[in-house]
């Protein structure tokens, strides 16, 4: 049947498509977006195969070159003899190969770019081993031996050399998981014990009462933390003695034969040996690493934890504030505020402060919270720390604060849209049995509107996860030393700076002094933020999804 334009008009049907397509559309952007992230990001987690080929330098000097292929791009001749590189007439590109060469201590950098025309003899060698580092990044080259005390491990067969070295790295990381529990479990709880003894002392001091049997009680304390500080010193001295027992020799590309003790080693592996099965197996624990581990290196190796657990942390923190008081504030503008000229003032006030700038959120933070508030709560509640802040500095609390209130519009607005959209009938229908206005608020019109209430604060979960610009004013750092929460009094440390993956994605994208070797993990961090905001939402769109169920009888 044909339909003339104007009735196909008239009907709406181009509405209708046009709809249809910018949702499309949307979709398509939001799916290529992520999947760029994820290839570009976990790419960096395969082992790839290590090149060994021959070098020919523009002065015609020869060298051997050891390294894996990043990336592969086309330049063309006029920039490359801009450059000064010598290339033949009648040529229009060239190819050239970006190589991760790692051995930064002995070449200076990581990666290097090289014409693919000037590379011969290509082959994958299956004993070059790539070595991870605590320090100067990657290692490439031939294992030659394996030390113990100065001393080279002899052995029964030859093969037996790469299961020693991998016998004695795993000894060694064993080590040092000790070392870590002592440096920053036990002598931290030690530190902290020995700071409020410190503190404790100043206070009685401050208020005349530093009598001699209170001094005492502390002394015989710290004298206590004391012995059993000493006698951690002495099992690390131990440790460490055999951390550094043994060392490896190896050769580079350049032929040079380098010492490097396990100590300073995270890992060893020849990634031309293994099959599919073992890349895929040691793909999956690459990753697992950079989820569960701390980073190193300025961020640019190791693992992204502290990151994650400050993110997850803050907006937990930021939704436990800013619910109740959305929702309290929304009741009140709904239900209880006489409508007028001042409430829709107030209105618009609200909706206008969700389209304020969020570091003008930062700088109010920075000023009220911390230089206002925070500074009075020293003064009145922390005086024996002062000059050093307690809660006058940038922290958690006042990072999670500073985030309720830019989400605040947020809640509100999705609130009384919800308190908007209960029946006038059933209100009155409540009160009409007998209940009073808040009983009928708490028990029917609250509940009914929960869901909207749970959509509120999706919206800011969603915001809230993202933001970085309020947060590097008053909370977040590049480095923190240890997590806001741990077993020592109060255990919640609110006062603590700490760590976010959106400051992180910054910092190792344009801060970080080696950009080749961050590259992918900005695209990693990246995406894994992407992957916390979508479990946190889930886990509110879950919580809204009961509530519907649960008060969907009021609606009949």
């Amino acid at each position: 049947m044909r339909v003339s334009l104007k009735d196909w008009t008239t009907k709406g049907s181009p509405w209708v498509w046009l709809n249809a397509g910018a949702v499309a559309i949307s979709l398509i952007m939001v799916v290529g977006l992520l999947g760029l992230i994820a290839v570009k990001g976990l790419v960096h987690f395969w082992p790839h195969a290590v090149l060994e080929a021959e070098h020919l330098a523009a002065d015609g000097t020869r060298s051997i070159i050891i390294g894996e292929i990043v990336e592969t791009e086309e330049v063309t001749a006029e920039q490359l003899r801009t450059a000064g590189v010598r290339v033949p007439e009648g040529v229009d590109f060239l190819s050239r190969d970006l190589l991760k060469i790692g051995n930064r201590d002995i070449s200076g950098f990581d990666f290097r770019w090289v014409l693919d025309r000037d590379l011969s003899n290509k082959h994958y060698p299956e004993d070059v081993m790539v070595m991870e580092r605590y320090e100067w990044g990657n290692f490439y080259g031939y294992l030659l031996s394996v030390k113990e005390n100065g001393q080279a491990v002899e052995l029964a067969e030859k093969g037996d050399l790469w299961a020693e070295l991998q016998g004695r790295i795993e000894r060694a990381e064993g080590i040092r998981e000790k070392i870590d529990h002592i440096e920053k479990g036990e002598i931290g709880s030690i530190n902290k014990g020995l700071e409020r003894i410190r503190l404790k002392e100043r206070s009685l001091a401050l208020k005349g009462q530093a009598t001699d049997a209170k001094l005492a009680d502390l002394h015989v304390e710290r004298a206590e933390y004391d012995a059993r500080y000493e006698g951690l010193q002495t099992e690390l001295t131990t440790l460490y003695g055999l951390i550094n027992r043994d060392s490896l020799e190896a050769t580079t590309m350049d032929g040079s034969v380098v010492e490097i003790s396990l100590a300073k080693v995270v890992k060893a592996f020849r990634p031309n040996q293994m099959n599919l099965f073992e890349k895929v197996v040691f793909y999956v624990k690459q990753i697992g690493a950079f989820i569960t581990e701390d980073p190193r290196e300025a961020n640019t190796e190791g693992g992204i934890f502290p990151a994650i657990f400050g993110t997850v942390m803050m907006v937990i923190l930021m939704s436990i504030l800013v619910t109740p008081l959305g929702v309290i504030t929304a009741v009140y503008l709904r239900e209880y505020a006489r409508q007028g000229p001042l409430t829709r003032v107030i209105r618009i006030a609200v909706n206008n402060l969700a389209g304020v700038p969020s570091i003008v959120y930062g700088v109010f933070g920075l000023g009220f919270f911390i230089y206002f508030i925070g500074s009075g709560v020293d003064q009145a509640m922390f005086p024996e720390a002062l000059p050093s802040p307690t809660f006058g500095t940038p922290g958690l609390l006042w990072a999670s604060i500073t985030l309720a209130l830019l989400t605040l519009p947020v809640v509100i607005v999705a609130t009384e849209e919800g308190l908007s959209r209960i029946p006038r009938s059933i209100r009155e229908g409540s009160l009409a049995l007998g209940a009073t206005k808040a009983e009928t608020l708490w028990r029917v019109v609250i509940p009914m509107a929960s869901p909207a209430m749970m959509t509120g604060v999706i919206l800011a979960i969603a915001r809230a996860a993202g933001e970085v610009a309020p947060l590097m004013l008053v909370g977040v750092v590049k480095l923190a030393p240890s997590l806001p929460l741990d077993g020592n009094y109060p255990y919640l440390h609110l006062d603590q700076k700490f760590m976010h993956l959106g400051f992180h994605i910054y910092d190792v994208g344009f801060q970080s002094p080696n950009v080749e070797a961050a590259r992918p993990l900005v695209y990693a961090t990246s995406l894994l933020l992407v992957v916390v905001i979508a479990l946190l939402n889930l886990s509110a769109v879950s919580i809204r999804n009961r509530l519907r169920e649960k008060y969907k009888a009021l609606e009949m």
